[in-house]
């Protein structure tokens, strides 16, 4: 079984933790988070059993888009530290055999990137046509409808050198012409620097932006938009996103990984499945994980929760490996979305899925979003379009370590609030609770460590309905699981068939107190509970 282990790439074994720096840990108190804040508690993540960290974005920028917005590719923002920060973090994760996941920006740079400062300088610039530039219509008015994320067109006029720059998302990030193929060395060198560096792998922004349509066409109306929805999506980006030659450059930024050895290229991708499974490429030559988000957005409820585990697993081409995550750094948070109850029935469910699970920080503590007054609001989405309520400040908050003041988490007041609950969630006070969300956490991904059927096993949907959704998960050689979590409130059972009857013991419960009871017949749980079985043998 060990020889089997060794062959099978950490990425696909692992629990990946996503770090969002800013509001992990400050240790220089500005009330910001820091790298050696990351340092500091890498002890509790090798504790956790967290097995790879990706960190958002730390790069030098003018922080417009905290971040996102990178003005240098090759250094560390002095917000979070030094380059000999950087390499120290490395050096300790490592130590513990956790790897690091760097997070790559290649769709945009800030418009105080030096390329983009000279890009900008003249028409003729050596660099012009590293961003796109196109001429204004007749009357005066953009070159086409694109629309940006963060609101309004996503055309820039520039009035020195009389031409339109796009930006997909703020005015600030200019994209970057990836048809151009200057830029893409100069970007493909990026990569090569940080794995040079010892870095693990990327985490790809908004991968599917990256190439647009050579004749900026018109987007087309969405006959399906809704008034609720954010403006961008009355139209339907199918020139200005996901273009076939994508793939040409997720193949490359592939092969450039793939040269440094055991290394990751994730791709956040917000697709349908059917388009999603592409970003895999032919013979699986694309990103060896494009994200799979469709917990992020789907109802809880349990049949369409079934259906959807069924369709992704059925999509994945042949090599393709699954991945699931449940929040992250532009979603709400899954305790906010489900209720306290649910999530963990949520935590069991992404813990014992096929495929490599990635937490958000603080999931694992039951953090939830937390509200922001307009006033003390900070994120650009949120600030351009208040009526939406689209802030992503809510679940970026700091993370909740102890009831110190602040959380534990800085000696000054931090650049979001922290949530008044703070006092009663956080991991001081989890770590040694039986009953705490952060023990269920450390449970489940500690068994998921530990065995084969779970880390890399088969899935098998075995019943669902309305209430629950049951599966088991096997491996040869290795201990079976049948997994049954009930997504509701009400009590519910399932009633095994006579031909297949599984006996086992509950090794881990949403219920501690269940854990230990044998299993032999119908099951029987409650509102909001879940359970991991340990089959036995037949």
């Amino acid at each position: 079984m060990d020889q089997i282990m060794s062959n099978i790439p950490w990425w696909k074994t692992s629990v990946i933790y996503q770090i969002y720096p800013r509001s992990f840990q400050d240790t220089n108190g500005d009330g910001i988070g820091d790298l050696r804040g990351i340092i500091d508690r890498i002890d509790y993540l090798q504790w956790l059993g967290i097995g790879a960290i990706w960190i958002s974005p730390i790069y030098p920028s003018p922080m417009v888009d905290f971040g996102y917005d990178v003005a240098d590719y090759t250094d560390i923002n002095t917000i979070f530290g030094s380059m000999a920060d950087f390499d120290e973090l490395l050096l300790q994760a490592h130590q513990r055999n956790i790897k690091v996941i760097m997070d790559f920006v290649p769709n945009h740079t800030s418009d105080c990137h030096p390329w983009f400062v000279e890009s900008r300088r003249a028409t003729s610039s050596p660099k012009r046509d590293w961003y796109i530039w196109k001429d204004a219509k007749p009357d005066g008015s953009p070159p086409n409808n694109w629309r940006s994320v963060f609101g309004g067109s996503g055309w820039e006029w520039d009035a020195p050198t009389r031409q339109f720059y796009f930006h997909a998302f703020h005015k600030a990030q200019p994209d970057l012409n990836w048809r151009n193929n200057d830029v893409q060395e100069a970007m493909f060198n990026v990569m090569r620097f940080w794995l040079d560096r010892g870095v693990d792998g990327f985490r790809v922004d908004v991968m599917w932006h990256i190439i647009k349509d050579e004749l900026f066409r018109d987007n087309p109306p969405n006959p399906e938009y809704k008034e609720s929805q954010p403006p961008y999506d009355q139209l339907l980006p199918v020139y200005s996103t996901d273009q076939p030659e994508v793939h040409d450059i997720v193949a490359q930024m592939r092969q450039i990984a793939d040269g440094y050895g055991d290394r990751v290229i994730i791709g956040e991708v917000y697709l349908p499945i059917q388009k999603l499974m592409e970003y895999y490429g032919p013979n699986n030559e694309g990103a060896h994980m494009p994200f799979n988000f469709l917990m992020l957005r789907l109802p809880w409820h349990a049949p369409e929760i079934a259906a959807a585990i069924d369709q992704y697993e059925g999509a994945l081409p042949t090599e393709g490996w699954p991945n699931w995550v449940l929040s992250n750094h532009d979603n709400p948070r899954i305790a906010s979305r489900v209720g306290e109850a649910q999530a963990r029935i949520a935590a069991m469910l992404l813990l014992t899925l096929r495929g490599t699970p990635t937490i958000y920080y603080g999931d694992e503590i039951g953090m939830r979003d937390v509200a922001i007054p307009l006033e003390e609001q900070q994120d650009p989405q949120g600030l351009n379009m208040p009526e939406k309520n689209l802030s992503r400040d809510p679940c970026r908050t700091p993370m909740q370590w102890s009831a110190d003041e602040y959380a534990g988490f800085s000696k000054v007041q931090p650049w979001l609030r922290v949530d008044k609950k703070y006092p009663r969630i956080n991991v001081q006070q989890q770590q040694n609770d039986a009953y705490s969300m952060l023990t269920l956490y450390r449970k489940l991904v500690q068994l998921r460590n530990d065995e084969p059927a779970l880390n890399h096993g088969t899935y098998t949907p075995v019943y669902s309905n309305d209430q629950f959704i049951a599966y088991r998960r096997d491996a040869p050689g290795a201990d079976s699981f049948f997994i049954m979590l009930n997504l509701t409130s009400r009590p519910c059972r399932y009633s095994q068939p006579p031909s297949d009857t599984l006996k086992g013991q509950v090794i881990i419960a949403t219920a501690p107190e269940a854990e230990g009871m044998d299993i032999e017949k119908d099951i029987y749980l409650n509102g909001d509970e879940g359970i991991v079985i340990r089959l036995t043998a037949p």
